[in-house]
């Protein structure tokens, strides 16, 4: 095949190891020369790489997106080289079936490299995977502290304390006053009820009879630990959110324009960013962005039949809180709201899910609009799939078109 690129490498990256394959133009024309060695993943081993491939000059280095290992590699060749990296997904490169070693490995990738067969895997920007790092750990605290709520549930249903079964959660202040005082010892149930506050208090009597059970001196041990647990997951949260929000100031303006989208709001728009960034000339399209985020239907036919439209692997972050904001957004009275109850009775009864990414694919798609024309969302109204469909004067205009689009001429008269 013709060679594209005249000197490449391409690198198999391990947890303690890497093999470098370097091809540049061999002694006689048409020939190519080929050297392959192995660094230790150490930092100052990743550097002595980078130099050879800057002696070698070398000016496109590839590699699979494995895990979180390629990270160093990465900013290594970044800050001791001038060279282009790509970093492509492995599904994408696989080798035919045979012998497989590192260097092997290594030196496929070159080949597709310099033949110019590999396309690079989108790479936030340094300051947009600051925020993203930040982003991912603070939803991992907040699955945590959900965690340890559940499990403090746990040892009040073993204990016969009902209290969640009366109150909306356990991390109300009534709630938390009762759990806080069964672990200092106190067991009446009209004392304990009477610590319900504001609307709870209307619900004293069924208090008193949630309080009523054997909680005992192991059940008082753990909740005590689980409530000090749920605290500190709290406190890291707090840090982080004021981290994030400090963090996310140069990008206000496009915060501010994704939540004008419905269902989206300020933490969504903050993990947007972080996941996407806000240039979108990396996107050429709004399309382009939703296959990466595998939010659009699936492309699955053999044999002239259909096999199957469900959406490949993307961006899981993107994709899981797009669909949370499509159940957020079905709830209001906008255009989105309005195709979600819509595509919801199309799918029937079981079909919520399958209308959540149906929209999630509509949001992704009005987020690139926004950050690529940095301009507010325009919403169509609720009422816009009455005015063009139900409308008789439309359904006039678009049944004439059909039969035009047939090659028969049309003349509509009214009925007598």
């Amino acid at each position: 095949m013709e060679i594209v690129y005249e000197r490449v490498a391409g690198i198999d990256v391990g947890k303690k190891e890497i093999a470098v394959a370097v091809r540049t133009p061999g002694p006689q024309p048409g020939q190519r020369r080929q050297v392959i060695r192995k660094y230790k993943t150490f930092w100052q081993a990743l550097l002595e790489m980078s130099g050879w491939l800057l002696k070698e000059q070398v000016t496109h280095v590839t590699m699979e997106a494995t895990g979180i290992y390629w990270r160093p590699v990465f900013h290594a060749l970044c800050q001791a080289t001038d060279v282009e990296v790509l970093l492509v997904n492995a599904r994408h490169v696989k080798n035919v079936p045979g012998r497989k070693t590192d260097a092997k490995d290594a030196e496929w990738l070159a080949q597709l490299l310099e033949c110019g067969l590999l396309r690079g895997s989108f790479i936030a920007p340094a300051q947009i995977a600051a925020i993203r790092d930040l982003t991912r750990y603070r939803k991992k605290l907040i699955a945590s502290r959900g965690s340890e709520v559940q499990r403090l549930s746990k040892v009040l249903e073993d204990g016969g304390i009902k209290i969640d079964s009366v109150a909306s959660s356990l991390t109300t202040a009534s709630a938390r006053h009762m759990v806080e005082a069964l672990i200092a010892g106190e067991r009446d149930p009209k004392v304990l009820a009477q610590l319900a506050m504001s609307r709870m208090r209307g619900k004293i009597p069924e208090l008193e009879q949630a309080c009523v059970g054997r909680f005992g001196d192991q059940h008082a041990l753990l909740a005590r630990l689980h409530l000090e647990h749920i605290d500190h997951l709290s406190a890291m949260i707090d840090e982080l959110d004021h981290r994030i929000a400090t963090m996310t100031v140069p990008f206000a303006a496009q915060t501010q324009l994704l939540t004008t989208i419905p269902g989206i709001g300020e933490r969504a728009a903050q993990v947007i960013i972080s996941e996407i960034g806000v240039d979108m000339s990396r996107f050429p399209t709004a399309a382009h962005l939703a296959s990466w985020a595998g939010l659009c239907p699936g492309n699955n036919e053999s044999a002239g039949r259909r096999i199957s439209g469900r959406t490949r692997k993307g961006n899981r972050e993107i994709r899981d809180l797009l669909t949370e904001c499509a159940c957020s957004a079905a709830r209001t009275n906008t255009y989105v709201g309005a195709r979600y109850r819509r595509l919801h009775r199309r799918f029937g009864k079981q079909g919520g899910g399958k209308a959540a990414i149906a929209i999630a694919h509509t949001l992704i798609v009005i987020i690139w609009h926004v950050l690529h024309d940095n301009a507010d969302y325009h919403d169509l109204g609720a009422d816009y799939f009455t005015r063009r469909y139900d409308n008789p004067d439309a359904k006039q205009n678009r049944l004439i078109r059909e039969l035009q689009n047939l090659g028969l001429q049309v003349e509509v008269h009214p009925a007598a």
